[in-house]
């Protein structure tokens, strides 16, 4: 496991709730650690991804009587962890230390979310969730080969639309950014009426620039409210820790009834968008993110930047950081 205390003790998607059917399993990767998801009786129980006699994935086994089963010498492990049964040597009681790590697991917009140490916080606020006149949209996951860190300041980067994504996001020919402030306290940091020229749907000049505010709740989650006079978007995106350069994004777009646009064209969009940005940001040196203010140069535009790793080095982050 690779040991950053931040975000040992954070919460990390790692699996859509639908993947998870009951007796199922699933594989996912936080931090370096290998990790085996199986829904047992409706709950989701999340292990490291190990077998204590030989050390095979578990992942790679069945349920079978509610125990989950060692593909390799059918070690069963009970919804305990515990090893209840071990089939070379059947009226041998299995060792109280035969018995899988297990790991602070919960459900949350559809995500099943994983924290490998003592989270002291739940996990981060999707407000628009609980809202019914919300229309919500997942896309994604998105798997980027590069550090968490980058992956999440370039989502809040509105400098870059007019050029990585000139048509869609910005126009080259607007790329000029009003001045705005942000502020840093325990709650994040927040980026309030950060503007930019968009193209209008219909693909015309724009007449005025689009409106986002940045809510940076923890370190690799960001919400994002972007409204219109048409409707309201509200943005949740995440990045899982996979690696050190190895990231997993995971976003939920929400609109209010407003806006009328099948799912499908929906994450079409939002695919053609990271299509762009992924091959940017693998291209990013040094490969993880500066703290050191004085490594980069920065300008007014990059404020959000500024303070997202100014706040980064206030919470001791030391993954996908330099």
């Amino acid at each position: 496991m690779i040991n950053d205390p931040v975000l040992i003790d954070d919460w990390h998607p790692v699996e859509l709730s639908q993947e998870l059917k009951e007796g199922g399993i699933s594989a996912a990767r936080v931090l370096g650690e290998d990790i085996v998801l199986w829904r047992l009786k409706g709950e989701v129980l999340a292990w490291r991804d190990l077998c204590l006699h030989r050390g095979t994935r578990l992942s790679l086994g069945r349920v079978e009587n509610d125990n989950l089963v060692c593909p390799y010498h059918g070690w069963a492990y009970n919804g305990e962890g515990q090893c209840v049964h071990i089939p070379a040597h059947p009226d041998q009681v299995p060792p109280q230390k035969a018995r899988a790590r297990s790991y602070r697991v919960q459900e949350s917009y559809d995500m099943v979310w994983v924290s490998l140490g003592y989270p002291a916080h739940d996990v981060p606020a999707y407000p628009e969730w609980d809202e019914p006149h919300y229309h919500k949209t997942f896309c994604g996951p998105y798997d980027i080969q590069a550090s968490a860190p980058r992956v999440l300041e370039n989502f809040v980067d509105v400098a870059h639309f007019p050029f990585v994504h000139d048509g869609l996001l910005g126009d080259q020919r607007y790329p000029q950014m009003e001045d705005y402030e942000v502020e840093v306290g325990s709650n994040g940091v927040i980026a309030r009426d950060v503007r930019i020229w968009q193209p209008k749907p219909d693909g015309s000049d724009p007449e005025h620039p689009s409106s986002y505010t940045f809510h940076i709740q923890r370190p690799l989650t960001v919400y994002v409210v972007k409204p219109t006079a048409e409707t309201r978007f509200a943005f949740f995106f995440t990045v899982t820790p996979v690696e050190k350069l190895v990231s997993r994004g995971w976003l939920w777009l929400s609109t209010d009834t407003a806006y009328d646009v099948p799912e499908d064209e929906i994450r079409a969009f939002q695919d053609e968008l990271f299509d762009q940005d992924i091959p940017v940001v693998e291209s990013q040196r040094p490969e993880m993110l500066p703290l050191d203010l004085q490594a980069e140069l920065h300008l007014r535009s990059d404020r959000t930047a500024i303070a997202y790793r100014r706040w980064l080095n206030e919470l001791g982050l030391t993954f996908g950081t330099a």
